[in-house]
């Protein structure tokens, strides 16, 4: 079974970015930052912040969808904001969403926020509201149940330590795995976490029984060319005890956002 972790980066490298992901084809594939705009058929909108401004694609989570048709897909919305097209703003919604292989029955999910809530009225003030979203499914080759989660941790505009907002986020990621998670299932938690490998993120975490295979495995960068500040670390990867890990690579190329994919084979 493989497994992608990626941060899509809104789809701004879409003309590199579909046509990989329906290359490599992971099994379950835990995407962040998807766009999903139902209101436009426009392919591409803007994001404006003060004086940042991102080309997005309009209808991300679609885009995708069509790249992976046997997969089952799940999209996970934190806020429904504003994209603009020109002067003419268009309601989107943007979160989290999950891929997962149709022949890989889903035996159960959850979804919950790690930090705020759901914002229907804007994306709100930094740090922004985050979700996490996890699957059971059947591995019928394996007789085994894995269960994958995911989030997208909070960014903080005054860097990637660690806050009470954190810590409490990955208390509460920590939670969504130990409650749903089955005693015997492989356990996969992954994500844009936004933080260190210093964080106390990571006892939080191996509290539970899982360890990350980020640092642990020696990967020292998991941003792209397209990242030009310090701090190279933001995306990681973690496993039970009991997870067989036969291949596992931070991907370097191609870039197809300014995060690389996580894949993991088990």
């Amino acid at each position: 079974m493989r497994i992608m972790c990626l941060n899509g980066w809104g789809g701004k490298l879409h003309d590199r970015l579909i046509p990989y992901l329906a290359s490599a084809s992971p099994d379950i594939l835990c995407l962040q930052e998807v766009v999903h705009s139902p209101a436009t058929g426009k392919d591409w909108l803007d994001y404006r912040d003060g004086d940042h401004q991102l080309p997005q694609r309009a209808n991300f989570f679609r885009d995708v969808c069509v790249a992976l048709p046997d997969h089952a897909a799940i999209f996970c919305p934190a806020a429904q904001g504003v994209l603009w097209d020109g002067a003419e703003a268009v309601p989107s919604q943007w979160g989290l969403a999950t891929f997962v292989r149709r022949s890989l029955p889903i035996i159960g999910q959850a979804q919950l926020f790690v930090h705020k809530d759901f914002s229907p009225d804007g994306y709100g003030e930094h740090p922004r509201s985050r979700n996490a979203h996890a699957v059971r499914v059947y591995d019928f080759v394996k007789r085994r149940v894995v269960f994958v989660a995911h989030m997208h941790g909070l960014r903080d505009l005054s860097g990637k330590q660690d806050t009470p907002e954190r810590l409490a986020q990955a208390h509460r990621f920590a939670e969504l795995c130990s409650l749903f998670a089955e005693p015997g299932d492989c356990v996969v938690a992954c994500g844009d976490f936004n933080v260190e490998p210093e964080s106390a993120t990571f006892g939080i975490m191996g509290g539970i029984g899982l360890s990350d295979l980020v640092a642990g495995r020696g990967f020292t960068d998991t941003r792209t060319s397209y990242y030009a500040k310090p701090g190279r670390f933001a995306d990681y990867m973690l496993v039970s005890v009991n997870v067989d890990v036969l291949g596992f690579d931070v991907v370097a190329q191609p870039e197809v956002s300014d995060h690389r994919p996580l894949l993991l084979e088990i």
